[in-house]
């Protein structure tokens, strides 16, 4: 079965190139939402799939369970969800969002959700952003912008107002080099190496030896030579530059992974970990890059989202299996996705709505590869006016049609695996393919004609 899929990439992939990874990936970025997931290519567009109840998905169509080109927007550089809304850096430092914006969380000053890309009202000059129920934005200058939920001060502007629907300074914060949006409370890793953070801290997340909420930056006590930041729901994590790991805050899933539930508002470090470079956070989980790249994960994990094959909590780290080479990871409500060096995009933990981005609703507590990521729109779109054929609608879930077909033609679909599913003689004109046979997932449609043929990613929700 392998062999005639690839059999049938090597007659067509001459002429109808239209799906490209490249090997040398590592400007590409990913991220996590509550429920829906996203991948910047390295032509700088985006792939999305999961929920899309808001349109966080910026495609316009339904829940997806394999990625989908998001085409409204190019030329990102960065990239941020929320629980339900996606954040995105573009190439000229400028801000866009989409998706819910019942807390102000698209900061384009109104309350609308949206499924189409909105600018981020008086962002410029931005070098980082990060999200979750609000925004984060660095700027060129080491300040730091905020928008959207307020209610703990976790704006970081001096007030505990509801919330604000455009950006507003961060107070008496400098020199900052990175940023990481927690859900109700936010950190900052300034130059000197110092962690700052505010917000809600009913679990200790801001790390000052309290539990009181600030709604200005305080220092984390106790750290120096911090390297990397991020947040979960009401924990928080940091690796110094020794390469260990240290976190803070709620401990009741073991998220804190110093073998204990016990909560803690000043750091411990975490049990094991050594040549770490990079932390992520789900919402009850946590995840470390180690310098060999290996992936390391600790805490909630009834839906398979630590990726050790389990579904028992951890307190301590446990290595992902089946995975080497790690270059990125985000941690969304339950599932994880990680990015490997040679490009290829891996996911595992629940997946109710598809946010695993492997063709099923299955959850996994392994990493999956996901296929058919970074579709190259543009060279499909060449292929389909050189050769006068086109297939719409593209994603499907009844039925598509295959415009500028003959008698001649013949349709081939093949599965993932290689396997026929569908071999018919066209018709004139064009020719209609109900699909209530195909599973939901991603297929591969070939049309030949004598002089003329077409190979074409299909997608079926």
């Amino acid at each position: 079965m392998k062999n005639k899929l690839h059999f049938i990439f090597r007659i067509f992939v001459g002429a109808t190139l239209f799906f490209i990874i490249s090997t040398k990936s590592y400007s590409q970025k990913i991220a996590c939402g509550g429920s829906h997931s996203l991948f910047v290519c390295n032509d700088s567009t985006i792939n999305s799939w999961g929920w899309n109840l808001f349109g966080q998905l910026g495609n316009g169509f339904n829940n997806s369970n394999v990625p989908l080109s998001v085409t409204m927007i190019n030329h990102i550089k960065d990239i941020g969800a929320s629980i339900n809304s996606t954040i995105v850096l573009k190439a000229d430092s400028t801000v866009w969002a989409w998706g819910s914006n019942s807390t102000g969380e698209l900061g384009n000053g109104s309350t609308a959700d949206t499924n189409a890309a909105t600018p981020v009202i008086g962002l410029t000059g931005i070098t980082a952003i990060s999200s979750m129920y609000h925004s984060l934005a660095l700027r060129n200058d080491s300040t730091v912008a905020s928008w959207g939920y307020n209610i703990y001060g976790q704006l970081g502007n001096g007030t505990s107002n509801n919330f604000s629907t455009v950006p507003v300074q961060v107070s008496n914060l400098t020199g900052v080099i990175k940023i990481a949006c927690a859900y109700y409370h936010s950190l900052a890793l300034r130059s000197d190496s110092t962690v700052w953070s505010w917000g809600y801290n009913g679990s200790g997340e801001l790390g000052n030896g309290t539990n009181m909420n600030s709604d200005v930056p305080v220092q984390v006590v106790g750290l120096n030579k911090v390297i990397a930041i991020a947040g979960g729901n009401s924990f928080s994590l940091a690796v110094k530059g020794d390469g260990t790991v240290w976190a803070w805050g709620s401990n009741y899933e073991g998220e804190l992974g110093n073998g204990s539930n016990i909560n803690s508002n000043v750091p411990v470090q975490v049990t094991g970990l050594t040549g770490m470079i990079s932390v992520a956070a789900g919402v009850y989980h946590s995840l470390a890059i180690k310098n060999d790249g290996t992936l390391w994960s600790w805490g909630f994990n009834l839906y398979g989202q630590l990726g050790n094959g389990l579904n028992t909590d951890s307190h301590v780290p446990v290595q992902v299996t089946g995975v080497s080479n790690i270059v990125a990871v985000a941690g969304g409500y339950a599932h994880t996705l990680a990015m490997k060096s040679d490009g290829t995009g891996w996911a595992w933990g629940y997946n109710n709505f598809g946010q695993l981005g492997i063709g099923s609703f299955t959850d996994s507590n392994v990493p999956v590869q996901i296929s058919g990521l970074c579709q190259n729109l543009s060279a499909l779109n060449e292929i389909k006016e050189q050769t006068g054929i086109s297939v719409y609608p593209n994603p499907f879930q009844n039925g598509f049609t295959i415009n500028g077909t003959k008698e001649s033609g013949i349709v081939t679909i093949i599965d993932v695996t290689g396997k026929d599913v569908l071999y018919m003689h066209a018709i004139d004109g064009e020719t209609k393919i109900a699909s209530g046979n195909l599973l939901p997932g991603s297929y591969l449609l070939s049309y030949r004609e004598n002089g003329r043929s077409l190979v074409v990613k299909l997608i079926k929700f």
